[in-house]
């Protein structure tokens, strides 16, 4: 796992993961598994796509997850 990477679900994080830190996690997985810290132009368009949809499912991800003694967000 990369190591930069952090746990952004409590209670690592005592209040609900930023839209940033979301993004940032998604960031350094695409990084991680694609190879390039940036990407070249012509591959740019994938890596962000890419980036956009694993944030997307970050945010599900974490909006579904059931934390014990904690209760569901409302929404």
């Amino acid at each position: 796992m990369c190591r930069s990477i952090k746990t952004l679900r409590p209670p690592a994080l005592p209040e609900a993961a930023t839209d940033e830190e979301i993004r940032a996690a998604a960031l350094q997985y695409v990084r991680k598994v694609s190879g390039f810290r940036a990407p070249a132009a012509h591959n740019r368009e994938a890596f962000d796509h890419a980036v956009d949809q694993i944030a997307q499912a970050t945010a599900t991800l974490l909006a579904d997850l059931e934390i014990r003694g904690r209760t569901p967000a409302a929404g």
